[in-house]
């Protein structure tokens, strides 16, 4: 009887402490990737008032798309801020993604900045333009010769990160670039002239964020979570506009005022737009302009061939 005793109060002994150690265990992050771009500032925002622990998010800031899209296909990330048309490649390479959350759309955010004397998109025949090796650059950069009449093969193309454009620009080693904040507002505070605007192609660039469907399925409260807290950050920067900018334009190297002026060609979405945007059936919903962005971009052989939308939007996040 004394050693079947002592057994059970040996297990109870062991089983208690394996417990123990299961809720002590450290839980493994979420991993979010972005580049550098004012409409992704919320999740940034959102760790620095405490809307989330690093604990439960770690934020990895990539320096061009290029390399946050890589990380995200290696899995290097779980989360990833990208625009549709990158979402879309993704899809058509089988990764089976969701976008669970609209982080902003672009109304002249997206740019193309060129050299002092050149005024004009059609001034850029025979020029060099410094555009980044993905689908959102070369996007801009055909819709822009498309609106304006200017054939592609008129144009010479200098590929490089958005990072590499700034200082290729400055060395005028290219004649305009295709760029976005703060990178513009620091180029043309440095004598560059702003000849398009993404306000020429409404609607046309969204940012998303975007995830794998397991890890949707395997972690439905950390992206919930997540979500919430991004949306409690966009709420933030409408109601203390100079707080967020004083603390966006430190993080970005910025002063407040350029911070706050960043935001202007950008309509970042609460919970009320993203649930409409993100909802099948919707009169404003994204299935239907991201098809036709979809047919656009197979046009312009950025895709091989549409991608169907049924099940690359959920709106289960922001509900």
């Amino acid at each position: 009887m004394f050693h079947k005793s002592f057994k059970k109060v040996l297990l109870g002994l062991v089983l208690g402490l394996g417990l123990a150690a299961c809720s002590d265990a450290p839980r493994n992050p979420m991993r979010v990737g972005t580049n550098v771009w004012p409409g992704y500032e919320p999740a940034y925002l959102a760790r620095d008032l405490g809307y989330f622990s690093k604990d439960d998010v770690l934020l990895n800031q990539f320096q061009s798309a290029t390399e946050t899209i890589r990380a995200f296909r290696n899995g290097a990330i779980d989360v990833v801020a990208l625009t549709l048309d990158e979402a879309l490649l993704l899809a058509q390479d089988g990764i089976d993604v969701q976008v669970f959350l609209v982080a902003d759309i672009s109304a002249g955010g997206d740019v193309i900045v060129a050299q002092p004397g050149i005024d004009s998109v059609k001034d850029l025949k025979g020029r060099t333009i410094g555009v980044e090796s993905s689908a959102l650059g070369a996007y801009v950069l055909s819709r822009a010769l498309e609106i304006h009449g200017l054939p592609f093969d008129e144009v010479r193309l200098a590929h490089l990160t958005v990072d590499e454009s700034e200082q290729a620009f400055y060395d005028v080693k290219v004649d305009a670039v295709v760029t976005f904040e703060p990178y513009r507002s620091r180029m043309i505070n440095n004598g560059a002239s702003e000849i398009f605007s993404s306000r020429e192609m409404p609607n046309e660039i969204v940012d998303v964020l975007v995830t794998r469907r397991s890890y949707a399925d395997q972690n439905p409260e950390a992206l919930l979570a997540f979500s919430k807290a991004w949306l409690k950050a966009v709420m933030f920067i409408e109601t203390n506009p100079d707080k967020s900018a004083e603390m966006i334009g430190a993080r970005l190297g910025l002063s407040a005022v350029d911070a706050q002026a960043s935001f202007t060609g950008l309509w970042l979405p609460g919970k009320e737009d993203n649930a409409k945007l993100l909802a099948h059936g919707s009169p404003v919903s994204l299935i239907d302009s991201t098809a036709k962005l979809s047919t656009v971009l197979v046009k312009h052989g950025l895709l091989n061939k549409p991608v169907p939308m049924d099940d690359v939007f959920t709106d289960a996040f922001v509900r």
